[in-house]
């Protein structure tokens, strides 16, 4: 499903499979991932593959476009305002998304 990306694929595979033989800590998540690269080398199919593997659905997945930071600013927007801010009870769109479907890759 995913070509070319051996390395990244051994990558995540490994970490499931820790996940999964019971040698990490069962309240934190699998693994946390950050695939990056040019367009069109697999960061999605591989996202979506995994989807499909642990929750039965390529669609369990949180998808975000990061060329929309690129401001060192717009970090508040992903992860919410803090404390004391405009914006702080609505949180941000990576924490809302992830409470909102938190078995998700």
């Amino acid at each position: 499903r995913v070509v070319g990306q051996e390395d990244a694929i051994r990558a995540v595979s490994n970490a499931v499979r820790r996940g999964r033989a019971g040698l990490s800590d069962p309240n934190r998540p699998i693994g946390s991932f950050l695939f990056l690269g040019p367009t069109g080398v697999g960061k999605t199919e591989l996202a979506r593959a995994l989807a499909e593997f642990l929750f039965d659905d390529e669609r369990a997945m949180i998808r975000i476009d990061m060329s929309e930071y690129m401001e060192k600013h717009t970090v508040a927007r992903l992860i919410g305002a803090p404390p004391g801010y405009v914006g702080y009870e609505e949180g941000g769109q990576l924490t809302e998304a992830v409470r909102r479907r938190p078995y998700s890759v």
